[in-house]
């Protein structure tokens, strides 16, 4: 899951990139409303985390842009504001969530993920492929009744495979889905993750290379 958080507090910003990539979400972060819309317009996003009080273009404009839109990312508003009537304020503009400063790390990648259960292509609870069961919530992997350890990448990886069963992923798809955009494009990272991956998983192969296509479910 892509997640674009605009914060224009460089270090909450970064805190909460931080905290969400550990929790296996891909996080690009703007500093005002101007570069979020860009980001936006350039880039596919499940989630928006958005500040309301941005500079530049305000977070509430940011917000009716982007839901007047239709479609994707889900806008999820945080304020330093708790009063009910700037959350009803805030689900006016047309935010799917609200949540108000300070919050636990835990709740906002709950909300995130509940937001991406919500979107076009919903992702259930919990994954199944064969004998290989993920409950995203719980960063859980089991194989057989055996618990997996995965690290945020690989785990995010798997999660994306999982979540079109069948379909050919190329390693530039799984590097805007899993990735951010600190990536060094020409980078092989992809190639080594899956072979990692497929390697934890075990026998038989749960994953195979389609050569110059990308990966899928085998």
């Amino acid at each position: 899951m892509r997640i674009l958080l605009a914060e224009d507090d460089a270090d909450l910003a970064d805190a909460i990139a931080r905290g969400l990539r550990q929790h296996a979400l891909a996080v690009d972060v703007a500093a005002d409303g101007a570069e979020a819309l860009e980001r936006v317009r350039c880039h596919d996003y499940d989630v928006l985390v958005l500040d309301r009080d941005l500079p530049v273009v305000h977070g509430d404009v940011v917000c009716q842009r982007i839901t007047g839109a239709g479609g994707l990312p889900r806008v999820l508003m945080l304020t330093a504001s708790g009063a009910i009537e700037e959350r009803v304020k805030g689900l006016a503009l047309g935010a799917d969530d609200y949540l108000p400063k300070p919050f636990a790390m835990e709740e906002l990648v709950a909300r995130i993920r509940a937001l991406g259960r919500r979107a076009a292509h919903a992702a259930p609870t919990v994954f199944t492929w064969r004998d290989i069961t993920v409950r995203p919530a719980h960063r859980r992997v089991e194989r057989a009744g055996r618990e997996v350890p995965l690290t945020n990448r690989e785990f995010a990886v798997l999660e994306e495979l999982l979540s079109d069963p069948g379909a050919v992923l190329s390693a530039e798809t799984l590097m805007a889905r899993v990735w951010d955009d600190r990536l060094d494009p020409f980078s092989n990272i992809v190639r080594v993750t899956i072979l990692t991956l497929r390697r934890k998983l075990g026998d038989p192969p749960v994953i195979e290379t389609l050569t110059g296509a990308g990966y899928r479910l085998a």
